[in-house]
């Protein structure tokens, strides 16, 4: 019986090793390699879930690390986003939230699901809700 060439992933090791083979294969571009990827994302995606990973990193802390694996400037992401420089820069700083179109270009994009952008964080100047005043 031949073995698979991927599995459910088990380890940390693995894990980092899918995403690497992730990130390889989704520079290529190529179109045969579709299915491939696609599989490597569930895995990994799977393994998040289990794991809550995603639930720790920030929204714009992950943006922020994808543009930098991805050698994205916030010019590029005015391009991908349709956004002016200015609410690019804002997003960047945490002085305004993604919209919901920000957020599924974003997971588009970067081919992640839509809730590792799609959670609360605090933005400049905001009072956290546990310390507004009743009203």
């Amino acid at each position: 019986m031949k073995a698979l060439k991927y599995t459910l992933i088990k380890s940390e090791e693995q894990y980092y090793e899918y995403v690497r083979i992730l990130k390889k294969l989704v520079i290529q571009e190529n179109e045969e390699k579709e299915d491939e990827i696609e599989l490597i994302e569930l895995l990994i995606d799977k393994w998040d879930q289990d794991r809550n990973t995603m639930n720790e990193v920030d929204p714009v802390e992950l943006l922020k690390f994808l543009m930098e694996d991805h050698n994205l400037k916030a010019k590029d992401l005015t391009e991908i986003l349709g956004l002016s420089k200015g609410t690019v820069s804002k997003i960047l700083n945490y002085q305004k939230g993604f919209s919901k179109a920000t957020i599924r270009k974003l997971s588009r994009h970067f081919k992640l699901v839509q809730e590792a952008f799609n959670r609360p964080y605090p933005l400049v100047g905001q009072v956290p809700k546990d310390l507004r005043p009743a009203s």
